[in-house]
């Protein structure tokens, strides 16, 4: 591919704009036509194609490449370590179990031995943990460099023959697929608590994660949303969905088999709604293959099956057409979906205003309970649910987000918090929480960001041994 770079990066800077020529042949030094050679007359334009922005580019993913192989090793020998000593507890706990049943046969000695032996196993198991939990560390800036990465693609690929670039971009998306399998694999290793809701809450948002620029490289598409099933059918876990559009409506969803195919574009699966199904707004939800949304007809809600295509509707009477979101007319209902089931919030005209949580019954698709929050929908700019916790979002300046209230549906209690988390771009159209993951979603004017989100664990979760150590 260097070599093709170097190519073209000579005759950018030796050739300027011409005339076009097309192989001609019959033509010598001589200007004879005996048909001994050859000659090509090319153009090409007056800017240099810029091969050192691409070679940067074609660097930075080799490194990044690198750092997540070093990372994936760390993992295994984590993994092969942690096997090695569990096999050395289990062989210590035999003897500390005939020592048990034959106390006359063991002098103070063996004991002495046993119990150093257990004291060295739980030394190296702490510098083993301490040794891996730096790679949490190195995921976030290896994130920025993703996202920047992105960016100069794009801003590549839009200028100049895509062509070009697109070896650059298919190397780029095997590092993207990398850093997600890395992460997943520490995730499972140090987060085996995702699903359980033995904590107190959000207390940080990392940085935007930029996953995908300009939906259908159109920077119209500023409305839509996406993101990944909340509870996904069996071997459909790694499914995702997108729906764009240019305005604050829900016409077309695709669904993809993994990230890689999102990223590609290569969707195995396309709705376009009727206008009779067409959809208002933009916040949205996939939970068990189905597709929640708000209706533009009488401000309903539905629901769209894509297993059995079976479609069916809703009106919730106390939800009041009038009240959205602060930087949109459009989101009369919001869906959610959390480790606890599938939510609507909405606003009411009898509370002045404040949000709504319902409770929403999967198979009748009818409200089970509701609670009344005192968070004003005209000041927020999106919300989601969290273990049966509605978190309420506001703007603060031009880059900046803030978790500012919460309303816990099990105690009924309420509070107001700041968790603070940057925008990537100004508007967004959508925002959501994935208990499979435990990330928030967002589809942020056109760009598809995610967030990794750090809770408040009252329990927290460590890499245990099978036996507790003395």
């Amino acid at each position: 591919m260097i070599g093709s770079l170097y190519f073209l990066a000579l005759l950018s800077s030796t050739m300027a704009w011409g005339r076009v020529g097309l192989w001609s042949e019959g033509r010598n030094e001589t200007g004879g036509s005996s048909g001994d050679r050859c000659t090509c007359d090319a153009f090409l334009p007056s800017s240099t194609f810029p091969i050192k922005d691409l070679v940067v580019v074609q660097q930075t993913v080799e490194e990044i490449s690198h750092k997540l192989e070093l990372e994936m090793g760390k993992l295994e020998d984590y993994e092969t370590k942690m096997t090695s000593y569990a096999e050395k507890i289990i062989k210590l706990t035999v003897e500390i179990e005939e020592m048990e049943k034959n106390p006359d046969a063991y002098n103070e000695a063996d004991k002495g031995d046993t119990k150093v032996e257990i004291k060295q196993v739980e030394a190296l198991i702490k510098e083993l943990q301490l040794s891996i939990r730096g790679s949490t560390t190195v995921f976030e800036p290896l994130h920025i460099q993703i996202t920047a990465v992105v960016a100069a693609l794009n801003r590549l690929e839009n200028t100049y023959d895509r062509n070009v670039v697109l070896a650059t971009r298919r190397e780029f998306i095997k590092v993207q697929l990398q850093l997600e399998e890395c992460e997943r694999r520490h995730q499972e290793l140090f987060n085996p608590d995702i699903g359980s809701c033995a904590h107190t809450g959000i207390i940080k948002v990392s940085k935007p994660i930029v996953n995908h620029l300009n939906a259908h490289l159109n920077s119209g598409y500023r409305y839509g949303s996406w993101g990944k099933d909340s509870k996904p059918v069996p071997d459909r876990e790694s499914i995702y969905w997108s729906s764009e559009s240019t305005s604050e409506s829900t016409t077309d969803i695709r669904l993809y088999t993994n990230y890689k195919n999102l990223i590609l574009r290569n969707y195995f699966k396309y709705e376009h709604l009727t206008s009779s199904l067409v959809g208002r707004g933009n916040n949205v939800i996939i939970h068990d293959n189905t597709l929640y949304y708000q209706i533009s007809s009488s401000f309903g809600v539905a629901k769209l099956n894509f297993t059995t295509m079976k479609y069916d509707s809703k009106r919730i009477p106390r939800a009041s057409a009038k009240l959205s979101y602060a930087n949109s007319v459009s989101q009369i209902f919001d869906f959610a979906a959390d480790e606890t089931g599938l939510w609507v919030t909405y606003a009411t005209e009898e509370s002045g205003g404040r949000m709504a949580i319902a409770k929403i019954s999967e198979p009748s698709f009818e409200v089970e309970e509701e609670w009344q929050t005192s968070a004003y929908k005209p000041e927020v700019s999106n919300a989601f649910m969290v273990c049966g916790v509605l978190y309420a979002v506001r703007t603060v300046d031009i880059e900046t987000e803030e978790i500012f209230y919460k309303y816990d549906t099990k105690t009924k209690q309420e509070s107001y918090i700041s968790v603070p988390f940057e925008r990537f771009q100004y508007r967004f159209s959508n925002l959501h929480y994935n208990p499979s993951d435990q990330k928030l979603y967002m589809y942020n004017d056109g760009y598809y960001v995610t967030y990794h989100l750090w809770f408040n664990h009252t329990a927290k979760a460590t890499v245990k041994p099978p036996l507790p150590l003395a």
